[in-house]
């Protein structure tokens, strides 16, 4: 295809796209003064929940506010970190973890503060486990409890997968197995495999579960070598997930830029939430330089329409959000439930600087200046108590306390 074709079909999708946006959406840059580093590197990982950042670039978001973006589609999360840290990258999709990880530099992290001024999505995510275990009557972590004992007693330990050791995904699979009474450390095999690698070592018989965001829950089933145990908005309910992360050095260089970006994520973010907008923003994400993976997979999830491969069926009103029910607002008792998990599973020795690490971190005030701006409404507290599917509650006032309530746990 010549060069002039290749534009006029890119100019006509965009403009195909942008018909779908709210009217005064595509003006000129927002803010008077421009960005003061105009040229922006975002990274992104093969998950759906990449979606307000690419649809930032597709629909002329990021150019609109001054950015000229390029997405940079990474092959795991531990490049995304890398490409962040060595500002090759600088800005990214992240899992809420990292940024904590690479500030106190834990599990392999080089000591890289980070920020995170606004969430990209909640929800969405699933543990996948396999048709064997289905067959066997097997979908709860009680249900599996006996047989990962079992493998362990004889010296094959049951394995699951997630797709990085602070992230989100290795969280709810710890928590769903831990509410089980199977100690992730100790009676089973916990491995790292990036998102669109999970289906493919499945298949194989690499693992026996795995947690990762869509589409490779739905993936699994369409192929037919697993199913959906259970959904991470099951375990909790709009539970935070993939964050815009900058390195802290950057944000304190280039506030206008990270600003900019902001407005051009917070904008795409709430033309995704727009039900109508989904069947063209799965085919756009969908696209071999994003996730490569067919709109038929995307979209049923994208709109609540969860198919568990086990016979299960049903219209779930917690699919995931990029911008409804406050999405993006980077609420700091999340930061200290990571923390918090981070010290009951051993990855800390000794109790976190729970209050200065967060601060640092967490930066709810940044995302209250952007959505000022734009007319976004905002909480008005930071924190707040959250009970998870286990029925225990989680009191940010004294996380210690709750890391040590678990009977279930890698402490010392």
């Amino acid at each position: 295809m010549d060069g002039t074709r290749r534009e006029f079909i890119r100019a006509t999708s965009t403009a195909a796209l942008l018909a779908g946006v709210p009217g005064g959406w595509a003006g000129g840059v927002y803010a008077a003064d421009g960005p003061e580093a105009p040229k922006v590197r975002i990274g992104v990982i093969a998950l759906t929940d990449c979606a307000s950042i690419v649809m930032a670039h597709e629909l002329g978001l990021f150019k609109k506010h001054g950015i000229e973006s390029t997405i940079s589609k990474e092959a795991s999360w531990a490049v995304i970190r890398d490409r962040l840290t060595l500002g090759e990258n600088q800005a990214t999709h992240m899992l809420l973890g990292i940024p904590y990880a690479a500030t106190m530099g834990l599990q392999g992290s080089p000591v890289k503060p980070m920020i995170i001024p606004l969430y990209l999505n909640r929800n969405g995510q699933a543990i996948t486990l396999t048709r064997a275990l289905l067959e066997k009557g097997v979908k709860t972590p009680q249900q599996v409890k006996p047989l990962a004992l079992e493998a362990k007693a004889k010296g094959a330990p049951m394995t699951f997968a997630m797709t990085y050791p602070p992230g989100t995904h290795a969280m709810w699979t710890r928590y769903w197995l831990g509410s089980g009474g199977i100690n992730p450390d100790r009676d089973v095999s916990l491995i790292t495999i990036p998102p669109a690698q999970m289906v493919a070592n499945m298949k194989v018989g690499k693992m026996d579960g795995y947690c990762v965001g869509e589409p490779w829950g739905a993936r699994a089933i369409a192929d037919g070598i697993g199913f959906t145990a259970i959904t991470t908005q099951q375990i909790w309910r709009d539970h935070p997930e993939k964050v815009l992360a900058f390195t802290e050095e950057f944000a304190q260089k280039n506030p206008k830029t990270v600003k900019a970006v902001m407005r051009a994520v917070l904008e795409a973010s709430q033309w995704n939430d727009k039900l109508e907008n989904r069947p063209r923003m799965a085919e756009v994400v969908g696209q071999p330089q994003y996730v490569n993976a067919g709109k038929e997979i995307i979209l049923g999830r994208m709109l609540g329409d969860y198919d568990y491969g086990d016979g299960r069926k049903e219209k779930d009103k917690y699919y995931m959000t990029f911008f409804d029910r406050q999405t993006n607002f980077p609420l700091k008792s999340h930061g200290v439930w990571w923390l918090s998990q981070f010290r009951r599973w051993g990855m800390v020795k000794e109790p976190p600087d729970y209050k200065g690490l967060v601060d640092r971190v967490h930066q709810p005030d940044i995302y209250r200046e952007v959505a000022h701006e734009m007319g976004i409404e905002t909480p008005r507290e930071d924190t707040k108590k959250e009970t998870l599917f286990d029925g225990v509650t989680f009191d940010p006032a004294d996380p210690e306390k709750y890391a040590k309530s678990f009977a279930v746990h890698s402490m010392a």
